[in-house]
């Protein structure tokens, strides 16, 4: 008998593009591009290579939310294009 209806087993995870998230993908697809097209290909694969290690790394099992947040703590507001908060400075004219 099969079920009518299907439950994901899992459903915090990630949308993946073959084999790696987003994030992942870009961080190989941008440099391996930019070497492609600057005719440096071994720099390319070896820019897409560090990235992937780079953003592996970083999240180590966290959300990718977690690279956004220490954008935003370490670089500033400015840097990120946040615009749901407001800078330090006019929070207290806000409310």
């Amino acid at each position: 008998m099969t079920d009518k209806y299907l439950v994901p087993r899992r459903l915090d995870d990630p949308e993946l593009i073959g084999l790696w998230t987003l994030d992942e993908f870009l961080g190989l697809a941008v440099p391996f591009a930019w070497g492609i097209f600057s005719q440096h290909i071994l720099l390319g694969l070896v820019g897409a290579g560090g990235a992937w290690f780079a953003l592996r790394k970083a999240k180590a099992g966290r959300a990718s939310s977690w690279i956004i947040h220490a954008a935003y703590w370490y670089l500033g507001a400015s840097f990120v294009r946040l615009r749901a908060t407001p800078p330090s400075h006019c929070r207290r004219l806000a409310g």
